[in-house]
């Protein structure tokens, strides 16, 4: 087992007659000599030592190393290279607010539970933002900046929201968009494909003509060049219900261009306009993300197959039963009938 790194220090070495400092790199111990007997010479050696260090470029303990640092360097490094690069961002505000001024060490039950309560957010929102500050402590580990890492004490994870639309509410808030007076067109077609496809927010708005056809009736969600990750993104058949919704939009969008458009340009968020159209619809608790628990609702209480529903919405059939599992017909139809 690994000898634990409690970072550079002072020994007196008897048999040397001497101090040396040591440490533990790569779980082995490691030395070097200060050349004195004289205590306050060696430790003159040691700060030395540890500017040398710092020079080099690391690794160094987590009390010597600021979480802003680190977390900057995880924003910079990696926030290009994730497909959901807004959220380090927004995680990144509140984090430094919070941990300005203090160390890596100084990450710990007490200080975690200090920063969920001076959030005062959703325990989602919170934990979301604390799995950031460990990513970044993780990278920085990785690229040799810090000895080891540190536990981030998240807290729960909230339960799935149960929150979906009935048939009658879908049909409310879709009359709800084109009452909209910019943004009518785009925002019916928005909620017409997420009802219909079930698939996540970006995936939608970031849905280009060249990844729609419409002859052979299918969607790929995966554009060219996104590499697959945990958000999975189905090649999907195209629900008949959607196809009138897409050709009609076709003949308003340019061949490369995107399908949920505003003036041949992405949009950016839907949140306020999707706001604002339920509140029209006098819809309460529902979220852009509400019609994908809707669709995946709908297609259970229609008695789909998990596997051939899970493959369309591109989520595991674990997941899809996990969540979704007590809207289906036959869920727990045995064991309550047979006994």
């Amino acid at each position: 087992m690994p000898r634990r790194n409690n970072g550079p220090r002072l020994r007196f070495l008897h048999k040397r007659q001497c101090f040396y400092v040591v440490w533990t790199e790569n779980g082995r111990s490691r030395e070097r000599s200060t050349g004195t007997t004289d205590r306050r010479e060696a430790e003159i050696a040691l700060a030395e030592f540890l500017r040398e260090g710092q020079n080099n470029g690391g690794p160094h303990e987590p009390d010597r190393v600021l979480i802003t640092d680190v977390l900057t360097d995880y924003a910079r490094e990696r926030g290009p290279k994730v497909q959901a690069a807004e959220r380090i961002a927004f995680a990144l505000v509140p984090l430094v607010e919070y941990w300005q001024g203090r160390k890596v060490s100084h990450v710990t039950r007490q200080t975690c539970e200090g920063y969920s309560k001076s959030r005062n957010r959703s325990g989602g929102t919170v934990r979301r933002e604390l799995t950031t500050l460990r990513a970044a402590i993780n990278h920085a580990v990785r690229e040799n900046r810090l000895t080891r890492s540190v536990a981030v004490h998240l807290p729960l994870r909230p339960a799935p929201k149960d929150r979906w639309l009935t048939k009658t509410e879908a049909g409310k808030l879709l009359d709800a968009c084109t009452a909209l007076p910019k943004a009518g067109r785009y925002m019916e077609l928005f909620v017409a494909i997420a009802l219909h496809s079930g698939q996540r927010k970006e995936a939608i708005l970031s849905l280009r003509w060249p990844q729609v056809n419409l002859e052979a009736e299918t969607i790929n969600w995966n554009p060219l060049g996104r590499i697959q990750n945990n958000k999975r993104r189905p090649i999907a058949r195209i629900p008949p219900r959607l196809i009138p919704y897409l050709h009609r939009a076709r003949q308003f969008g340019d061949e490369l261009g995107f399908v949920v458009h505003h003036d041949g340009k992405r949009i950016g968020d839907v949140k306020k306009s999707f706001a604002k159209a339920c509140d029209l619809a006098g819809l309460v608790d529902v979220t852009p993300h509400t019609l994908r628990h809707t669709r995946a609702t709908w297609g259970m209480q229609a008695g789909n197959s998990i596997w051939e529903l899970a493959g369309f919405l591109g989520m595991t059939p674990e997941t899809l039963e996990k969540v979704y599992g007590h809207h289906h017909p036959d869920y727990q139809k045995s064991a309550a009938s047979n006994y």
